[in-house]
């Protein structure tokens, strides 16, 4: 039953937001500057609502669909979530998102960029945005090279007047993930934005020393991830 695993939920959160505190302050940060993102990712409604009982507010979905089926009806419950959009972002879906995520983790290429922007004129809405740089240039994933990054952002911030708060990245799985942290943080520095979204659920304290200011948490929060159902 649904109500069997709140609790769950609700412990889980609390070591979570108690392990960011600890990485915050052995990292000499104020823990009000890391703000916990907590990715409801496949899992159902009743779980995020779970984690809005117990309080928690900012919340990473990885695809606009699950997103806009769950989402809607508990934000209109609970209308101070803050909502990101944390998984790549087809153009074909880009009206649906800036209608419904407050941030857009995962801005990449220029052709998104310019659809966003469309989007955004047009509705009036403007939710920040995060540039997602594939810090390991692996062709696989989703992201802009570190090499074009400054372009890229100069192009977002001018060209298409994107309101762009920060960086965003997810290290390849077998490297050390603080190099690409730091390699982050610097881009961001150079380019004075504020914001770095980096950091999951086995290396967000890691993260933290590097200057995240938003983490990314799934499964300490909500368990293992059950099988994703497009239907």
């Amino acid at each position: 039953m649904v109500v069997e695993t709140l609790p769950d939920i609700a412990a889980n959160l609390a070591a979570v937001k108690a392990r960011v505190a600890d990485a915050a302050t052995e990292a000499g940060r104020d823990v009000a500057d890391v703000n916990l993102v907590a990715v409801g990712k496949a899992h159902p409604a009743a779980a995020s609502r779970g984690a809005l009982a117990a309080g928690q507010r900012v919340f990473g979905e990885n695809r606009v669909q699950e997103a806009a089926d769950k989402w809607p009806a508990l934000k209109d419950e609970y209308p101070d979530v803050a909502l990101h959009l944390i998984g790549p972002l087809q153009r074909n879906k880009v009206s649906r998102a800036v209608g419904l995520f407050d941030v857009i983790e995962t801005i990449d290429r220029p052709r998104l960029a310019a659809a966003v922007a469309r989007e955004m004129d047009s509705s009036g809405r403007r939710p920040d945005c995060f540039i997602q740089v594939n810090t390991g240039e692996e062709s696989q994933k989703a992201g802009i090279p570190p090499a074009e990054t400054d372009a890229f952002i100069a192009a977002c911030q001018g060209e298409y007047a994107l309101p762009v708060r920060g960086l965003m990245c997810i290290p390849p799985v077998d490297e050390e993930s603080s190099l690409h942290f730091a390699l982050l943080r610097e881009i961001a520095a150079r380019n004075d934005l504020p914001a770095l979204s980096m950091g999951m659920t086995a290396d967000f304290e890691v993260a933290i020393r590097f200057g995240a200011t938003h983490v990314r948490v799934g499964t300490a929060i909500f368990g293992t991830r059950p099988p994703f159902n497009p239907g």
